[in-house]
């Protein structure tokens, strides 16, 4: 069991984990954020790497993501920023991005940087699970980085295990057929049907539930059947007129709050 594991299986049940484009709204923001987010009592952050293609995300971190490529960003720059997150804040740190970047820079240099800048775990939602299998996994053990294979609701039962197996962190379940972003009220009855089916496979791997994930009523619904809920989209809309101390404070303290 992997370390990001451990942990996630140590808390059992609502964990909020927290997205945010490396290097947005400014190129020094990503410390800044994280130290918030700490003080705010949020433990597991997903840093996003910006990328000029991100296939799985919608307009507000794709946005993002161009802004912090205008800033600078890189992920020399990033890696350094991730080290000074976890030398000062302690933060369980996942990476999201895409494989062509660690293509770039080198499997095993990258894995080596994740590794020696105190990364947790990557997603990288274009590496297919076989091909990680084949090529990735025992480096992957090597550099002692966890990773976590998404599913939708497309996903067939033979995959859905496979992901379930080769995951070290957690399963990712996409809570709807869509890119990251998507507003909604409150889940649909086919989405609640949907978690509930995951949810009965007693899967062996930790499950949270991200897309869409935006009010304090999504997050305690995904927690009835997930270990807990990643928030992006909405969390980068409170970022765009700057990083506010108290702004995110009261942001993480409203996703969390009882009915």
């Amino acid at each position: 069991m992997t370390d990001l594991q451990q942990f996630i299986q140590s808390k059992k049940e609502g964990i909020l984990n927290i997205f945010f484009t490396a290097g947005y709204p400014h190129l020094d923001s990503t410390l800044v954020i994280a130290r918030q987010l700490a003080a705010a009592g949020v433990e597991l952050v997903e840093i996003g790497m910006p990328y000029s293609d991100p296939l799985a995300d919608g307009a507000t971190i794709q946005q993002s993501s161009e802004q912090a490529l205008r800033n600078g960003m890189n992920l020399a720059i990033l890696f350094e920023q991730v080290k000074q997150i976890k030398e000062e804040t302690g933060l369980r740190i996942v990476l999201m991005g895409y494989l062509n970047q660690m293509l770039r820079m080198g499997e095993e240099r990258f894995l080596q940087n994740c590794r020696d800048s105190g990364v947790d775990g990557l997603i990288i939602p274009d590496l297919p699970m076989e091909v990680y299998q084949s090529q990735y996994q025992e480096l992957f053990g090597r550099y002692q980085q966890a990773i976590s294979f998404l599913i939708t609701p497309r996903t067939s039962v033979e995959r859905i295990r496979l992901a379930d197996r080769l995951s070290s962190g957690f399963v990712y379940l996409v809570a709807d057929n869509s890119i990251t972003g998507k507003i909604t009220d409150d889940f649909s009855p086919r989405q609640e049907a949907y978690f509930k089916r995951i949810r009965d496979m007693q899967l062996t791997s930790p499950v949270l539930i991200g897309f869409g994930i935006r009010t304090a009523r999504h997050f305690r619904a995904a927690c009835r059947f997930a270990q807990g809920a990643i928030v992006g989209s909405e969390f980068i809309r409170q970022l765009s007129g700057g990083v506010d101390d108290e702004k995110i404070r009261r942001f993480v303290k409203n996703i969390g709050r009882k009915p």
